[in-house]
């Protein structure tokens, strides 16, 4: 996972890391297909762009592993954590295949609204172009690669899920801070909710693989969703 760096030097005013090499999903997919509001559904772009920069098959292979290993990690952090507003210009991707998330702006289970419907509407997000670098463009039933992503998906949330206790005194510490979505003892029920600290480690497991198969299945919605944003982008620039 890649948390870059920021700092406070002022009241509202600070300065974040540049996260050099590195490009949005947004485009991405639109460097790689011919209408960006549509490219959002096309499953190869991101595969592509990463064998622009990776030209051999050692440094494809690794990139691809980067990427495998960092999308765990944040599929996990964003539905424990309950990330929101996750557009395709808040994903980001280095050249080297690193995947990683940015503008935490909503949290907590604060999913922003469109006419009345929550926008997003997956427990994080899991594209099918997401899956096809995975696979290394194989289909999902075929290839081992997401079988092994999953597996990293639900050790990875167990593993927070160890710690639950030390997550949810960090947060209660930072009730003080300000944050808007971070305010009360209340706002840490969501923490509680994905975390299911009632819950046995076994039924735990099952819990977060039916949220998985939900957020592999709904993936449509957040392409587009994804379609929609570029759309609208489009319509300003």
């Amino acid at each position: 996972m890649n948390p870059y760096q920021c700092i406070s030097t002022d009241n509202r005013v600070g300065m974040i890391e540049v996260v050099l090499n590195a490009e949005t999903i947004a485009n991405i997919q639109k460097e790689k297909g011919m209408f960006s509001a549509t490219s959002a559904f096309k499953k190869g772009s991101l595969l592509a762009w990463l064998k622009d920069y990776n030209q051999t098959e050692q440094s494809l292979q690794k990139a691809i592993e980067e990427f495998t290993f960092s999308c765990a990690g944040y599929c996990v952090a964003t539905y424990v954590l309950g990330v929101a507003d996750r557009h395709s210009d808040n994903i980001m991707v280095k050249k080297t295949g690193q995947l990683f998330h940015i503008d935490f702006g909503h949290i907590l289970g604060h999913f922003k609204e469109k006419f009345g419907f929550r926008r997003e509407r997956v427990p994080f997000v899991l594209t099918h172009d997401f899956v096809h670098v995975i696979n290394k463009g194989q289909t999902r039933k075929e290839a081992l690669e997401f079988q092994m992503f999953q597996n990293y998906c639900e050790k990875a949330f167990l593993i927070l899920r160890r710690h639950g206790s030390l997550i949810l005194s960090l947060f209660a510490m930072m009730i003080s801070t300000g944050l808007p979505e971070l305010g009360s003892e209340k706002d840490l029920n969501y923490l509680r909710e994905t975390l299911v600290m009632d819950l046995s480690e076994n039924d735990a497991k099952l819990h977060f693989r039916s949220k998985f198969e939900e957020a592999l299945g709904n993936s449509w919605k957040t392409s587009l969703n994804w379609a929609s944003h570029n759309l609208a982008k489009n319509n300003k620039q």
